[in-house]
């Protein structure tokens, strides 16, 4: 039973994960009809600032030298202003080309910045010790749960009640759905399309960066590659989530994480190689029973 339990943490940890992954690309999808794959970049990014571009293991570090809250400042601002570069260099432009060009463009977005950070930091791991005091075990009723990820749960927890409060309570979150919901009549009623669509892409950002840091406190090793498997998770997570809704995206990141840790504990070891084919099975399931996601979302498919 105390086994079971301990398995269930580490999926509703990793879910987390996985769910503020989600909503990222749900957020920038809600708003440009745009799937952003460059996502997982954002947060490799983000994980790359705590360490010195020479150092090929630490120390020596970057942010991560720094007191935490300067770190988390720091890693945050990294992954926002390159979230923000990308929608004003990449994406403004090609704002009102078809679906699918806006599709490779992500595409090359996430190929450029995979290879201008090897260009800096080289394609080798490095590993990083932080957040050591983090990995040590709380004893809960019997059972050792990692405090890397109590404060994953609570930090998931804390920024989704967050954001239900920004889109609800404040204008610019309000402006968000409304153009979620129906764009150009949003912009017809004084909405500024650049200044919603950059605030979009600088949550996003912000969520790369939170991710990044918990991802690092968790695994201790940074990889060139290291945000691809996230953000694939997270695009299945949307998909049968609801496209375009943010409360499926978050759902839906649940659901797939905690469905990757179930089978990777209970599968026989020589079935566990494939637990990621459980994990796809599970997306088709979802949409042969709810083809539009658990929570569709009402936006038009009318794009910016």
């Amino acid at each position: 039973m105390l086994n079971f339990i301990q398995v269930l943490f580490d999926a509703a940890a990793l879910g987390s994960l996985y769910a503020l992954v989600a909503l990222a690309i749900g957020l920038v999808f809600g708003i440009m009809r745009l799937i952003n794959f460059a996502q997982g970049d954002y947060l490799t990014i983000g994980a790359y600032a705590l360490v010195v571009p020479t150092a090929s293991v630490t120390p020596p570090l970057l942010f991560g030298a720094l007191p935490w809250p300067l770190m988390v400042a720091g890693v945050l601002a990294t992954c926002i202003i390159v979230a923000l570069l990308t929608e004003r260099i990449a994406f403004r432009p090609l704002r009102n080309a078809n679906p699918a060009t806006l599709l490779i463009s992500s595409f090359a977005v996430s190929y450029f910045l995979q290879h201008a950070l090897m260009l800096v930091h080289t394609g080798r791991p490095k590993s990083i010790a932080m957040g050591s005091s983090l990995a040590q075990a709380i004893d809960i009723f019997g059972v050792r749960i990692p405090g890397v990820q109590l404060v994953t749960m609570t930090v998931t927890v804390s920024l989704l009640i967050g954001f239900v409060i920004l889109l609800k309570k404040t204008a610019i979150g309000i402006q968000m759905r409304a153009a979620a919901e129906n764009f150009q009549m949003a912009r017809l009623l004084g909405v500024r399309a650049n200044k919603v669509i950059a605030f979009g892409f600088a949550l996003s950002g912000f969520l790369a960066g939170i991710v990044s840091l918990l991802l690092v406190a968790q695994t201790g090793t940074l990889d060139i590659k290291m945000g691809i498997m996230p953000v694939i998770f997270a695009f299945f997570a949307t998909v049968i989530g609801g496209m375009g809704s943010l409360a499926g995206a978050a759902l839906g990141g649940f659901l797939v994480g905690v469905t990757s840790v179930l089978l990777q504990a209970y599968l026989p070891p020589d079935l566990r190689a494939f637990r990621d084919a459980g994990v796809f099975a599970l997306v088709i399931l979802v949409l042969l029973v709810r083809p539009k996601g658990l929570i569709p979302s009402s936006a038009s498919r009318e794009r910016v």
